[in-house]
């Protein structure tokens, strides 16, 4: 059997035709478009259209009549090919998955979204494992031993395809799963309304536009205040779904994260004096992206590639100026540099509220780090100020850029509740201010994160993992034509096995040190 043309990009789930092609396709027919506003905008419709069409591709419908009729972990079976009586540190272990449904029936088609790992919980290693769908209900699980010992091995059931399908229709079907409430400042009082992506309201309108890129927030316009009054905002999740009730019962805390292999056992894995491995260069931009991307071990992540150097973060940081943008999961950095570094000492911006941004300097050494929240949508329970908020890609135009500017760039996790156009179109605009920047400054550094993995009794129409794994795969595609350099954090958050949208200080420390051995 063959693996999918793009394995080495996706993992659970493949589309059929790399975006790469339409990139390229698209960028020779209007090589200008990054200066030319009008045909930029064409191009990113036309560029939005293509990627959703290949996406829903990627997820086609699945019938469901019943649960019964749905993937089933207890009944699926996972055999391991070729077993050995002695494992060697570096060999691939493969696994075939047959799935079943819960009569114990075959799947005779493919897309369940799973989650394949290895760990060893006393020696603090952990590493993804490489699915391939063959897409008739049988899958390729391949685990890569880095390391020698007891390895413990796992594969989840995250959703059954039906439940992936049924996200896939709702997400997609509209934007008021996340209500936002705006605060405008009247006087001495205040006046709340409703504000969102899109509001179907007969009321006189703000619309909050970002003109060269065409992205708008709304609010319902208040009596006696301008839409210039409008100071803060926070949000709720909605009571409405576009999920049946039959499609609910899929995505209760425990149909979701099912592992399939719960009586396998632990594999012994030797040293067996196999020849050493070549040094591997040290990580830089434009490196070759795998499945799995490294691995943990003593804490300490490993990336296949390249290698990975203990660097003096203060010394590293001399001179530079970081710019942090992004969500709450990036803001973490900043939490972190402010720890690591005792002569790093904050500014008062005068700020309020829950995504206030942040700085920090140290003058003695010339060190700036900045923290920015992205622009609209901004999920937020508590009350935050929106007199600061700007699209990324107009803070990167104004940027000017030189070898000691490092731009750090994180975009997901709020975006997972919208339609998936929402996000494309984001990444995309975020996409050609980058373009643009590497141009007028090509020593610029530009670094994107990619998202973490969160918890899984999380609400999953909203926030599931699959929405956040459909995007991870469009922000890789997306940046990839781009001398960027890209910290995989889904890989390395699905090692570490946190299940945690803030992952512990462990895992940004390595985060942050994949960045150190970027610049320094």
């Amino acid at each position: 059997m063959n693996s999918p043309k793009i394995s080495q990009l996706w993992t659970t789930l493949k589309l059929p035709i790399s975006l790469h092609h339409w990139n390229y396709f698209t960028n020779s027919l209007c090589p200008d478009a990054s200066l030319n506003p009008v045909v930029s905008l064409a191009e990113t419709e036309l560029r939005i259209k293509k990627i959703m069409e290949e996406l829903d591709q990627l997820v086609p419908p699945r019938p469901f009549t019943h649960m019964n009729t749905t993937t089933s972990a207890a009944h699926s079976r996972a055999t391991l090919l070729n077993p050995q009586d002695t494992y060697c540190k570096g060999d691939q272990l493969d696994i075939l998955l047959q799935v079943r449904d819960h009569l114990g029936r075959r799947k005779e088609y493919g897309g369940d979204f799973l989650r394949a790992r290895m760990s060893s919980p006393a020696l603090q290693a952990g590493a993804s494992g490489k699915v391939t769908d063959f897409n008739n209900g049988t899958y390729l699980v391949s685990f890569t031993l880095f390391w020698e010992g007891q390895v413990s091995l796992s594969l989840l059931l995250i959703h059954p395809s039906e439940g992936v399908s049924a996200l896939w229709r709702a997400r997609n079907q509209g934007y008021d799963k996340v209500i936002f409430t705006g605060q405008f400042a009247s006087g001495t009082s205040h006046v709340n309304t409703d504000c969102a992506l899109l509001l179907n309201s007969s009321a006189e309108l703000c619309q909050y536009l970002d003109a060269q890129d065409q992205e708008a927030f709304y609010c319902v316009k208040p009596p006696q205040a301008p839409c210039a009054a409008l100071t803060h905002m926070y949000s709720k999740n909605k009571e409405v779904s576009y999920l049946s009730e039959q499609e609910r019962s899929l995505f209760e805390r425990s149909n979701v994260g099912v592992e399939i292999m719960e009586n396998f056992d632990a594999i012994s894995v030797s040293q067996c004096n196999k020849k050493r491995v070549p040094t591997k260069k040290k990580c830089k931009f434009g490196m070759t992206s795998t499945i799995p991307s490294g691995h943990v071990w003593k804490d300490t992540w490993n990336p296949v590639s390249c290698s990975l150097a203990p660097i003096k973060m203060k010394e590293c940081l001399r001179g530079k100026f970081i710019h942090l943008m992004g969500d709450s999961t990036i803001r973490q950095w900043m939490e972190y540099f402010k720890s690591s570094i005792n002569t790093l000492k904050s500014v008062d911006l005068h700020e309020l509220g829950k995504f206030q941004n942040l700085l920090a300097v140290d003058l003695d050494k010339n060190i700036n780090i900045q923290w920015q929240k992205h622009g609209y949508p901004l999920i937020g329970s508590l009350i935050y100020s929106v007199k600061d908020i700007e699209y990324l890609a107009r803070v990167i135009d104004r940027t000017g850029g030189e070898k000691n500017t490092i731009i750090v760039i994180s975009l997901g996790q709020h975006f997972r509740p919208f339609p998936i156009d929402v996000f494309i179109r984001r990444a995309l605009n975020v996409h050609k201010a980058v373009q643009r920047l590497l141009l007028r400054s090509p020593d610029t550094m530009v670094i994107i994160k990619a998202e973490n993995i969160r918890d899984m009794d999380a609400d999953m129409e909203r926030f599931s993992d699959f929405h956040g794994y459909i995007q991870y795969l469009v922000i890789k595609d997306i940046f990839q034509d781009l001398n960027v350099g890209i910290i995989d954090a889904w890989d390395m958050t699905i090692a570490y096995g946190t299940n945690n949208v803030h992952p512990p200080q462990s895992v940004v420390r390595n985060q942050i040190n994949i960045l150190l051995n970027y610049i320094c």
